[in-house]
């Protein structure tokens, strides 16, 4: 059976801690400058519905550092683009390379992609997940407090397909999360449900981070919300993550950030380019995490 990774949950808790714990290996070796080529002559196929800078490059480096080759599939490269049913293209693409890797819009549609795909499909991002976010969140965690289980994270802002992710990954790398949103701005109920022994909802973003050990943050309007961008700013007055929100957390609690940042909006340049954000490393480790990723899914 192919596997895939549509959500952290594709990958047993053990074999994620492993991969990130690799993941800080292939960095140490990309460092030293050590050539290591286990893709060579392996090809991925990157299919964009939505535009990227860190997914992109991250993705298509990777693959070359492994001595692979990475191509770029736009909606105006491709016959996806031009209405050709997903169950076909995945058919037939599947057959020409070695992994997919897709950033889109429906979730809904990457599971129909994956489910006619003959190799591993990757997700990206969706509406609903952006799982390799995660990895990279987790890796840049353990590199400076160590392991994340047992310890608190908070999220701020919009319950979306970060928030998703980060209720998957408090069932898998076993933390507790404090999200806190505007009302009717609340995670899916059923991804609450099923992590309801991990997660703590609230509408009061203070209550959110005492204490915790990290705080996490997205852009308040994501890619296709940009006509309910002002209609937004107005229901996240209160949630912007600045020092006096950052004061009420741990003595070390650190802070991170997705990508890409409005400062002033959901973060200030205060935090975000201060010493306690981690979202440099993190944005770096997208590239290393992602390469373990695909390590483990083709190489095993």
């Amino acid at each position: 059976m192919t596997q895939h990774f549509l959500t952290l949950l594709d990958i047993p808790a053990d074999d994620l801690n492993r991969l990130i714990r690799r993941a800080i290996e292939l960095k140490a070796m990309t460092h030293a400058g050590e050539r290591y080529e286990p893709l060579k002559g392996r090809v991925m196929g990157m299919i964009f519905d939505k535009s990227s800078t860190r997914t992109r490059v991250s993705f298509e480096t990777g693959m070359a550092q492994f001595g692979g080759h990475a191509i770029f599939l736009s909606p105006r490269d491709t016959q996806l683009g031009r209405g050709e049913p997903i169950e076909d293209s995945a058919r037939v693409l599947s057959r020409m390379v070695d992994v997919v890797m897709i950033r889109t819009f429906e979730h809904e549609k990457l599971e129909r992609f994956a489910e006619h795909s003959q190799v591993p499909v990757i997700n990206a991002l969706t509406d609903r997940f952006h799982p390799c976010q995660l990895l990279a969140d987790m890796q840049t965690l353990l590199e400076h407090r160590g392991s994340i289980a047992g310890r608190t994270v908070a999220w701020i802002g919009d319950g979306n397909n970060m928030c998703h992710s980060y209720i998957n990954a408090a069932r898998q790398f076993d933390f507790r999360l404090h999200i806190a949103t505007p009302e009717g701005y609340e995670p899916d109920a059923d991804i609450v449900a099923a992590a309801e022994d991990r997660v703590t909802l609230t509408h009061d973003p203070r209550a959110a981070v005492e204490g915790v050990d990290l705080v996490a943050t997205d852009v308040w309007a994501s890619m296709g919300q940009e006509e309910e961008q002002e209609k937004r700013r107005r229901d996240f007055t209160g949630f912007q993550v600045n020092a006096e929100l950052m004061a009420l957390a741990g003595p070390e609690a650190l802070f991170t950030h997705c990508l890409p940042a409005h400062r002033g909006e959901e973060v200030t340049a205060e935090v975000l380019e201060g010493p306690q954000s981690i979202t440099w490393d993190a944005a770096e480790n997208r590239l290393h995490s992602q390469k373990a990723l695909l390590e483990y899914l083709l190489v095993r």
